[in-house]
């Protein structure tokens, strides 16, 4: 029989899935300290500014999901059932554990733990996601739902992958254009919920998911692509992002939009923004893994590596790093312009408290479901003699 040849392993996913992660609480951690900034001070102005720069970090996420998912299982016989068993329970099991203790957390911290009180709001929140930044895993929920079918899709119409992506581009460019600009002048009230909280919604991330799935297929004319064009992607990132600013006053004084909705991420320029800067973390990830053994540190290499393997748990757990750290900021009760200047310490503080977490759960069994590497495995329980 013919030797099955082995997928090569992709280093630059690794350093991927880590920066999108950091990315992740970079963003909530401006977001915290933001409220310990004077209102109104030109501190806190200046963060609501930047906000829309950072928000790329999402969007990241659901690119690598897709072209993961396309990398294992597009190439082979996808096995319905098998996928979906697999699938549902390694994002299930740490999704509903943290739900749990978060949320009974919460209630203890309020003195407000009962029962009768944690089971309706516990229910609610597995099947919404709309604590705890829990909306990833509604969103992935609903695409290993339909994964099958975009499987097919690809395979069905394998000379036709660009139209795809076109197609793809151009309803996600609509989509965006009526939420922005139509959706806020309808009520929503009756619709169901996730047409009227859309950031839920499986839809509003398709393009990233259909990209991700092009970029596996067509892996090495995508790498060559981003090769080619790093510099012209590279500037056009920065003057995007600087260009970030000026859609904040846009929506802020010219559409007279709420602070919220200003900041949102669902909008036209902040997709094409999103595409850029996506495309340069990407080379980024792929100079990362040119230079992996020839002339990076070790102790860099391994902290990337081991930093990919608990990126989904330090997702789940950012709410405990965060409120761990809001809790020192509190205690020290520091003027406005300190809490400024100590924002990157924040940060890095943030990101170790909850990568040393993770690690520990990682580390230590039976933590390890919690990052969704579980050390132990009901059905080699079962089997064991």
């Amino acid at each position: 029989m013919a030797e099955k040849k082995k997928r090569p392993y992709l280093y630059e996913v690794d350093i991927l899935r880590l920066i999108f992660i950091t990315g992740v609480l970079l963003n909530h951690t401006t977001s915290m300290m933001g409220g310990h900034m004077g209102v109104g001070s030109w501190e806190n102005h200046f963060l609501d500014a930047t906000h829309l720069s950072l928000h790329f970090t999402r969007m990241g996420f659901m690119f690598i999901t897709g072209l993961v998912l396309f990398l294992q299982h597009y190439h082979k016989e996808l096995h319905v059932w098998s996928f979906w068993k697999k699938r549902y329970l390694g994002v299930g099991i740490p999704f509903v554990s943290w739900t749990a203790i978060l949320l009974a957390g919460d209630l203890i911290g309020t003195g407000n733990f009962s029962w009768a009180a944690f089971w309706p709001k516990f229910g609610y929140l597995v099947t919404h996601g709309t604590d705890y930044y829990m909306y990833y895993i509604i969103v992935t929920m609903q695409l290993y739902l339909i994964f099958p079918a975009l499987v097919w899709l690809f395979k069905h119409f394998k000379h036709s992958h660009g139209q795809i992506l076109l197609v793809s581009f151009l309803f996600q460019i609509i989509m965006l254009v009526f939420i922005k600009y139509g959706l806020p002048h309808l009520d929503t009230s009756g619709l169901p919920f996730l047409f009227k909280n859309y950031g839920f919604s499986l839809l509003v991330y398709q393009f990233y998911f259909v990209l991700g799935a092009f970029a596996s297929i067509h892996y090495d004319a995508f790498k060559q692509f981003i090769t080619t064009h790093h510099r012209f992607i590279g500037w056009s990132t920065v003057v995007l992002a600087v260009g970030t600013i000026g859609e904040y006053y846009y929506n802020l004084n010219v559409l007279g939009l709420s602070l919220k909705k200003t900041l949102e991420i669902h909008q036209p320029y902040i997709f094409i923004y999103d595409l850029f800067i996506i495309g340069f973390i990407i080379w980024i990830g792929l100079q990362y893994a040119k230079y992996r053994d020839n002339g990076l540190p070790q102790w860099f290499v391994s902290f990337v590596s081991t930093g990919a393997k608990v990126g989904f748990g330090m997702y789940l757990g950012q709410t405990v790093a965060l409120e761990i750290v809001d809790l020192g900021v509190t205690a020290l009760s520091l003027p406005t312009v300190w809490n400024f200047v100590t924002l990157p310490l924040v940060f890095i503080i943030v990101v170790a408290v909850d990568y040393g977490m993770s690690l520990c759960f990682f580390k230590i069994p039976p933590f390890g479901f919690l990052v969704g590497r579980p050390q132990w495995h009901v059905s080699r329980l079962w089997s064991a003699k």
